[in-house]
């Protein structure tokens, strides 16, 4: 941005000097920002568009909780990811298929764990949000190994199995009684999953020391796998399901979930994560640096005809 404007007295004056700062904040952020994390692209009729992308139903999900959208470029150097984490209020780590231990997805993931948890632990408030592989991907990081099983629960739809932990949860305490009562007696969750996490979650000490188990699902191969968590201290939550596709993916080949219900779910669930990017105190320095990553200089393309989304966007 090569100036800024400054209103006074009804006059607009514009100014060169220097770049326009954004405020210094002590209250819950007005204007939050989520970063979501891109993917290495494993379909191979999209590899012609980048090397790594953000399905759209993500950015609008964040969007529609009422946050901008930053996308995470993978390969960057320390400085600049830890830069970004400063900037950011919160992270998303989205669905797909690339590998959990070697891929630039997990390894860039750790770097934003790492800093979250000490960040957190400080009491710098950071939240991270996990879809599906996301999910999936915390349990790695905070595990310190992969304890997936074999959990198929391909395209397929469910009510939530809530625990005991789930009324006095974060995540469901201000849902209306009527639709947490949906949520556990209707179909309103889909599913795109070979492995979960079974009965191993609370037989390992570090994720049963982090988190709680919300809810839990049976797959098609009859296994118990852990279907919704949340942190017990850190702003940290992890969702096998797919709560942004019940508003933002239509292929009729598959089970989206798009009755009253369904909605309202997806719709609290992105408020509710925004929400907890409204109690970071990260920020931009200036209104120009913002801007110049924000998801708006990106163009989504259609792919519809050549994946399960409608839209993605590409780096």
């Amino acid at each position: 941005m090569g100036f800024s404007a400054l209103l006074y007295a009804g006059v607009v004056v514009l100014c060169s000097a220097a770049p326009f700062k954004l405020p210094q904040r002590n209250e819950p952020h007005n204007r939050p920002i989520i970063g979501i994390l891109t993917q290495e692209v494993d379909n191979e009729s999209m590899k012609k568009f980048g090397k790594t992308y953000i399905p759209s139903s993500y950015v609008k999900y964040i969007e529609s909780g009422r946050a901008r959208v930053v996308p995470v470029r993978l390969n960057q150097s320390l400085a600049e990811h830890e830069q970004i984490f400063r900037s950011i209020n919160g992270l998303l780590l989205i669905g797909g298929a690339v590998d959990l231990e070697t891929s630039d997805f997990a390894h860039t993931a750790v770097i934003y764990f790492r800093l979250a948890l000490k960040a957190n632990d400080e009491g710098d408030y950071f939240p991270i949000w996990g879809t599906c592989l996301g999910f999936q991907l915390l349990t790695v990081l905070v595990a310190g190994e992969n304890l997936l099983s074999k959990t198929t629960a391909e395209n397929v739809t469910y009510p939530l199995n809530f625990t005991s932990e789930a009324s006095s949860s974060r995540m469901f305490t201000n849902f209306p009684s009527d639709v947490r009562k949906a949520l556990s007696q209707e179909p309103l969750t889909v599913n795109f999953h070979h492995y979960g996490v079974t009965k191993a979650f609370m037989g390992n000490e570090k994720l049963s020391g982090l988190f709680s188990v919300l809810s839990t699902n049976i797959a098609q191969n009859g296994l118990e796998f852990v279907s919704t968590v949340e942190g017990r201290k850190h702003p940290f939550y992890g969702v096998q399901w797919h709560p942004e596709v019940n508003r933002f993916q239509w292929d009729p080949l598959y089970n989206f979930p798009h009755s009253s219900n369904a909605v309202r779910v997806s719709s609290l669930l992105a408020e509710f994560f925004v929400n907890e990017g409204r109690r970071s105190s990260h920020h931009f320095s200036e209104a120009a640096e913002e801007s110049s990553v924000l998801i708006y200089n990106y163009n989504p393309v259609h792919v519809e005809n050549i994946s399960a989304y409608e839209q993605s966007y590409f780096f």
